[in-house]
């Protein structure tokens, strides 16, 4: 299993077609959310409003939350 790590400039195209293919070879990915994306993007926001926003770009679904990092898997 693969961990990707979403940072300061946050969610973007980029971040998700990494995910995407990660998916394809692994079937399953970790995605952590950085404490700098945290402070700069979260402000009110729940970590499981974030994760179901990623969740819906992605092409697999959201298994696990624990703590700051999500598991998908296709």
């Amino acid at each position: 299993m693969i961990t990707i790590n979403i940072g300061k400039r946050g969610i973007n195209d980029g971040v998700i077609k990494e995910i995407n293919q990660a998916l394809e070879k692994y079937g399953r990915v970790k995605v952590r959310m950085l404490r700098n994306f945290r402070l700069i993007t979260m402000k009110n926001r729940d970590r499981k409003e974030l994760a179901k926003e990623i969740a819906k770009h992605v092409n697999g679904k959201l298994v696990d939350i624990r703590g700051f990092v999500l598991t998908f898997e296709r």
